[in-house]
């Protein structure tokens, strides 16, 4: 605690009754918290402004109205899913396609999709517009990133197909991207992003690029992406708790759709590391896309995500046509 450095002597009782006062205080704020529920959300990935909304949730006391205390962890090496599915936490961030193959594999986790985070896939190829690519059969003979080849060989197949393009003709470079920029000027000529951040990053740097939108070049793909997925045994025995804090991230998301700029200030204090004027340029990007033309934010869409799943299956990339499985609405406000 921090007092006025001018204290005069006259004031020494009530200083000192002002400590005790706020002992007494702590020890109640603590014992009340004590009762909190406690509920572990784990990301998909760093802080960002995809997981604004639980970042605004917890700074204006949302999650504290319903009676949470919310611990938001870091990802383990082998994803969020399996840290939600073998209950060590209670919600997770991740993604439409990754939970369909967790859901469909020999031993499948028990994890479902609770929300929606952004209502359309914002995830596309970019490029340095010197490089030519403007459309996906212009991928041809380039070199592309990709940690999943097998993956992209279809999903860019599928871009391609209308342009008579090949997805064999690719050059693919396996691993991550971690500085888009500079792997664009060296090493690579296309790689797959998300719009609201690493091309909300290259247009502050001021460099020109081409982007080739997957979700509106194909509505098979316009897949959810991040999702906020729940354990379900978590689900079926704390329905109300489940509620509550859908109930606070909804505000929350609703807070960073309306007040975006406020919201990233939210987001910055809390990870001071990020830097503030992408965390800006990102939230007003996603402030119109978080619930976009959906009916309220986190809602998810039946034959949209079954559309996924039906070309995942028939392009070999799931075992099985997962149809509607995996996701409900029940838990919305």
């Amino acid at each position: 605690m921090n007092y006025f450095p001018t204290v005069k002597l006259r004031a020494a009782l009530f200083a000192a009754a002002v400590v005790v006062f706020l002992f007494a205080g702590c020890q109640k704020k603590e014992a009340a918290q004590a009762d909190f529920t406690p509920i572990r959300v784990v990301l998909d990935w760093t802080p960002n402004t995809n997981h604004t909304g639980l970042y605004a949730a917890d700074a204006w006391g949302f999650y504290a109205e319903e009676g949470l205390s919310v611990e938001i962890l870091s990802p383990p090496a082998d994803g969020a899913l399996a840290l939600v599915g073998s209950g060590k936490a209670e919600f997770g961030i991740d993604f439409q396609e990754s939970l369909g193959e967790a859901v469909s594999s020999d031993t499948p986790l028990p994890v479902k999709a609770v929300a929606a985070i952004i209502s359309h896939n914002t995830s596309g190829i970019v490029s340095l517009e010197s490089a030519g690519i403007k459309t996906a059969k212009d991928l041809e003979g380039k070199r592309f990133a990709t940690w999943d080849e097998e993956k992209y060989r279809r999903i860019l197949q599928t871009l391609m197909t209308p342009y008579g393009g090949d997805s064999s003709l690719v050059r693919y470079v396996p691993g991550d991207v971690t500085d888009v920029a500079s792997a664009l000027a060296t090493t690579i000529d296309a790689v797959c992003v998300y719009e609201a951040w690493d091309v909300a990053k290259l247009k502050l740097d001021g460099l020109a690029i081409n982007y080739i939108d997957i979700g509106k070049s194909d509505k098979r793909l316009d897949h959810y992406t991040p999702i906020i997925a729940a354990n379900e045994t978590f689900l079926r025995e704390s329905p109300e708790t489940a509620r509550k804090f859908m109930r606070a991230t909804a505000k929350g998301y609703r807070y960073a759709i309306e007040n975006p700029a406020e919201a990233a200030a939210l987001l910055v204090e809390a990870v001071p590391e990020l830097d503030p004027a992408l965390v800006e340029a990102s939230a007003l990007f996603l402030a119109s896309q978080y619930q976009g033309d959906s009916p309220a934010w986190g809602f998810i869409d039946g034959e949209r995500w079954a559309d996924y799943y039906r070309w995942a299956y028939e392009n070999e990339v799931l075992p099985v046509d997962l149809g509607q499985q995996g996701f409900t609405n029940e838990f919305l406000p």
